[in-house]
């Protein structure tokens, strides 16, 4: 059994790689699964199967014949995880770009979720279930940064209601397209999803719910903005839906924005994040460095 999607290419995106693109749609989805999905005729373009090479034009209509999710269990693997902080009740992880955080359709390993459960040996909180065992919140596969794990239920429904408050601190940073005329500033527009492209996002009244993102200049380049963001909601892709919604779309992102040479999805940082642990009350902050490909971009930018 297998799910039907269908995506149009718009013209900005003719020319490019079938599997980027498809990655580029299909945040639940890797590029291996996306390259396996080809390989069995799975990726239909105008009527024809393709090569996982085809460069895609204007208008092409691009259908995904994409597995059902399989009956599963997340299993346990070996994969190396950045622990910046664990206690008996949660863990804090620093999450690189493009791992997926839990299974999903056409991609049921190589995710946060299996490298945490052969590191927490299955300790993690069951309150998402099977496929999701410990994950309070998460943040898109090509967006790296910091996010917070919960060890058991306890801990878990602790943290679900801080961020049902929106009494998180979560600090993001962003290299945006464009120049602001303020040096900070609110975007307070609700988000929803697309009428038309059920895995984007965008600002809508439709079915929305509220979402609030501020943000403050860092630096300026020619082109381009370094931001700090802060989230007041956590909103599936709120922080790109909104830069873009302003006119300063995120720098890398092909979904709301465009690319940039060099880097693979948005550059789009989750730096600092707070809350009060749950079982302790204590109130806990941590701060990450930015990553090696954020720090290249920036380089690249002051020399342009």
């Amino acid at each position: 059994m297998s799910s039907e999607r269908i995506y149009m290419v718009s013209d900005n995106a003719a020319g490019e790689r079938i599997d980027k693109w498809i990655c580029a749609q299909c945040d639940d989805i890797t590029r291996s699964a996306v390259q396996k999905m080809i390989s069995e005729n799975m990726v239909i373009v105008n009527g024809k199967p393709v090569s996982k090479n085809y460069k895609i034009s204007s208008n092409d209509e691009v259908v995904l014949n994409v597995p059902e999710p399989k009956e599963l269990s997340a299993e346990p693997e070996n994969i190396p995880v950045d622990i910046v902080y664990e206690d008996d009740d949660l863990l804090v992880v620093n999450k690189p770009k493009g791992m997926v955080v839990h299974p999903a359709a056409g991609n049921y390993n190589g995710t946060l979720v299996n490298a945490l459960m052969y590191h927490c040996k299955g300790r993690l909180s069951s309150i998402n279930g099977v496929i999701r065992p410990g994950i309070v919140h998460r943040i898109d596969k090509n967006t790296s940064g910091l996010l917070i794990v919960a060890k058991n239920d306890i801990a878990h429904a602790g943290l679900a209601a801080q961020i049902k408050e929106h009494s998180f601190t979560r600090e993001y940073e962003a290299v945006v397209c464009g120049k602001f005329k303020e040096n900070e500033g609110t975007v307070n527009a609700p988000i929803g999803r697309h009428k038309t492209d059920r895995k984007k996002m965008c600002v809508t009244d439709l079915n929305s719910r509220e979402a609030v993102t501020h943000y403050s200049v860092i630096s300026e380049y020619e082109r381009y903005t370094h931001l700090r963001l802060r989230l007041e909601t956590g909103r599936t892709h709120q922080i790109r839906v909104h830069m873009k919604y302003i006119g300063h779309p995120v720098l890398g992102d092909d979904v709301y924005g465009t690319e940039y040479k060099g880097i693979q999805g948005q550059c789009l940082h989750a730096k600092k994040i707070g809350f009060i642990h749950p079982v302790t009350n204590e109130y806990l902050e941590f701060d990450s460095e930015l990553p090696e490909y954020f720090d290249n971009i920036l380089n690249k930018l002051k020399n342009i």
